[in-house]
């Protein structure tokens, strides 16, 4: 059985599953998908959200808002501690900073991102972190606001070692997309053959960022044993043992799933 660890389910193109997404989800049976993390992006899509996996024990969901989205609902606190109060929430998330997509005066991304580690701990539930272009930034805050309390993930991982050594000290995991199979991801190849066999998830992002061999091309959770493969070749090891170390670590962070 394979976990994706982050996934964005009520966006993926359903077209191959005659738009139906219960013919996916057969699917992803099949192909020995055992859970999914459905993560959140903003506000205004999170009760559809809810609604399309509500019936589905092998889903799990986030709430949060991304932080490159300015045009909608910016949270408080205590409208996420509101939100996660059903047993479909294992974590808050995605949040962060992003200094590609958005530029200028960023406090308000910032603001952001400490309302979701404050609601993290009052729920004792851990992160969903993104950042791109913010490293010290990214660890500076979680270092001053204890996000270490309830710890996380640093999804969609594309820095380096010497990042990676840091957010784990912060009590953060490592998780790996399909990035990690493109031939120009060296230093995040690097970090795959390196990091702790306890501190590590897969994801695949999707509907983004699908893995070779379908890279540009739209992504599915069932992409993640490619990720999978890609890593156990990394580490000399079987997908196998990938495979089950991830899905261990997956609930060793998000206890509730």
């Amino acid at each position: 059985m394979l976990i994706d660890s982050h996934c964005h389910l009520d966006r993926i193109d359903l077209a191959p599953y005659q738009n139906d997404f219960d013919c996916f989800m057969q699917h992803a049976k099949n192909s020995q998908i055992g859970h999914m993390l459905c993560i959140a992006i903003d506000l205004e899509s999170y009760p559809a959200m809810l609604d399309l996996v509500a019936k589905y024990d092998q889903i799990s969901v986030s709430v949060g808002v991304h932080p490159n989205v300015d045009d909608g609902k910016d949270p408080s606190s205590s409208e996420l501690i509101a939100l996660a109060q059903t047993s479909k929430v294992v974590a808050i998330g995605e949040t962060g900073l992003d200094y590609f997509r958005s530029t200028g005066d960023l406090s308000w991304q910032h603001q952001r991102f400490k309302n979701h580690i404050d609601a993290a701990k009052a729920l004792k539930k851990p992160l969903i972190i993104h950042t791109r272009e913010a490293r010290d930034d990214t660890l500076r805050i979680l270092q001053e606001e204890d996000a270490g309390e309830v710890g996380g993930v640093i999804h969609c991982f594309t820095e380096d070692w010497e990042f990676a050594k840091k957010a784990m000290d912060l009590n953060f995991y490592i998780s790996f997309s399909g990035i990690v199979t493109f031939k120009n991801a060296k230093a995040i190849q690097e970090v795959a053959k390196k990091v702790p066999a306890d501190r590590f998830l897969i994801e695949t992002d999707s509907p983004y960022l699908a893995p070779v061999p379908f890279r540009g091309k739209p992504n599915y959770p069932t992409y993640v044993r490619y990720i999978a493969e890609y890593i156990a070749e990394l580490r000399g090891v079987s997908q196998g043992e990938i495979a089950m170390q991830s899905m261990k670590n997956f609930y060793a962070l998000f206890k509730n799933a």
